[in-house]
């Protein structure tokens, strides 16, 4: 079984808006329900789980899902206090699947490709990453804002979402960082932290992490675009 879990428990204080940035609408569709869709399409996908705020499930249900002519069932879980116990909480539901995708809940420019490229590839290692190349100078700063270094950049990959595991190695990676009270940005490092290799392809500049109005703004002309082009 192939699960993709939705991780959405953010506060959004970042975004500086009256609601979650996870639900701000985007052409009139939540950006959450927006990072759903995909998945819901991707045939190889089982089952969707979304782990949001505790306070916040019954709004999911009837304004993120229950509007929306979803094929799948959309499990909706209580997320916990940051995204990474948010995505344990998702993998604890998630018991008896293979893989699974984990993903951002404001990425709602994720594609049917890049997910299918995910699952193909994680056969590889037992995991299996979206990145894209750092394009702009690096610069390193030191703890007086003042830089000191640059940093090489032919090497450096920004990574992405959905990031694909089999389901054991993320569970107990998630485990054990829980028991060890270590905390990462992101599900690969845990890996990375078990000596453990992770395959990697290359993602889109549009599969955009929605995190400040600056990113909300380039969303909508993201939104534009794409309505231009299917015209």
């Amino acid at each position: 079984m192939i699960t993709a879990i939705i991780a959405a428990g953010g506060s959004g204080l970042r975004m500086k808006a009256d609601v979650r940035k996870q639900y701000l609408l985007l052409e009139n569709v939540p950006v959450l329900t927006r990072s759903l869709l995909p998945f819901d399409d991707a045939p190889q996908v089982d089952r969707i789980i979304m782990a949001v705020p505790e306070g916040d499930l019954a709004y999911c249900k009837n304004n993120i899902v229950g509007p929306y002519p979803f094929k799948k069932k959309i499990e909706i879980v209580k997320g916990g206090v940051d995204r990474q116990a948010s995505v344990f909480e998702g993998l604890k539901a998630a018991k008896g699947s293979h893989i699974v995708l984990i993903h951002d809940g404001v990425r709602p420019f994720v594609t049917r490709q890049l997910i299918d490229a995910c699952l193909s590839e994680v056969k590889r290692y037992g995991a299996c990453i979206p990145a894209i190349p750092a394009i702009d100078t690096l610069k390193q700063l030191d703890r007086h804002d003042r830089v000191i270094g640059t940093i090489e950049r032919k090497k450096i990959w920004m990574a992405q979402t959905p990031q694909c595991f089999d389901y054991d190695l993320i569970y107990n990676a998630h485990k054990a960082a829980k028991e060890n009270r270590l905390s990462v940005t992101d599900d690969a490092s845990l890996i990375e932290k078990m000596g453990k290799l992770i395959s990697m392809v290359e993602g889109s500049r549009c599969n955009m992490k929605i995190t400040t109005p600056e990113d909300f703004k380039l969303a909508r002309a993201v939104m534009a675009i794409e309505a231009l082009s299917n015209q």
